[in-house]
């Protein structure tokens, strides 16, 4: 028998956390949240249940987790980082811009409402605080770019992204996507020239 240690044993101890919430991230997103077992989370992360449970308290625990992962990279860039607020409001649009490590099967904050439907659990309260600030980051980028209702056409982006992603899925496809860019392109011309620039 080889004194080489198991590839099993030789992913124990640190980084457990990381290699859970990378394999909860590509499983939820290719197959999502119900569909996933803890089985398969601690094969695909090569960590035990003991390990597993060590770091999350359970499946929903680790649903927030995977959630507050993709937060930073799934939100409209600071309104300070971008010199053409115009062309950030459209890039929601953009099919490059909404993906983690490839392309996402719709929203990840919508498929986790719909899967763990608690009305007044953590992860229906996760992703109403994403949507939130999706549309307050929306808001602000319209108030950069000199909307006439920064508020008003942020809301209006927000929906009609989700819609878009929403569709995308259903049709699996990105045609509703590139549809709600020109529609958003309207919005967002109608607005600014309102104001007279």
């Amino acid at each position: 028998m080889s004194d080489e240690p198991s590839p099993r044993r030789r992913r124990r101890g640190r980084g457990a956390r990381e290699r859970i919430l990378k394999a909860a991230t590509e499983l939820f997103t290719a197959q999502g949240v119900n569909a996933t077992g803890m089985d398969q989370l601690t094969s695909a992360s090569q960590v035990s249940k003991r390990t597993l449970y060590a770091h999350f308290a359970g499946k929903d625990d680790l649903v927030l987790a995977y959630l507050r992962e993709l937060q930073d990279g799934l939100l409209p860039g600071a309104p300070s980082a971008y010199a053409d607020p115009r062309e950030q409001l459209l890039a929601i649009f953009d099919e490059d811009w909404h993906t983690v490590d490839g392309p996402l099967r719709g929203c990840p904050y919508i498929n986790a409402v719909v899967e763990v439907p608690a009305p007044d659990g953590p992860v229906r309260a996760l992703a109403a605080a994403y949507k939130a600030e999706f549309a307050r980051r929306l808001t602000a980028l319209a108030r950069q770019a000199g909307a006439r209702d920064p508020g008003e056409l942020g809301e209006r982006l927000a929906l009609l992204y989700d819609g878009a992603v929403a569709r995308n899925m259903v049709f699996d496809n990105t045609e509703a996507t590139s549809r709600a860019r020109a529609v958003a392109a309207g919005l967002v011309d109608e607005a600014l020239h309102m104001t007279g620039m």
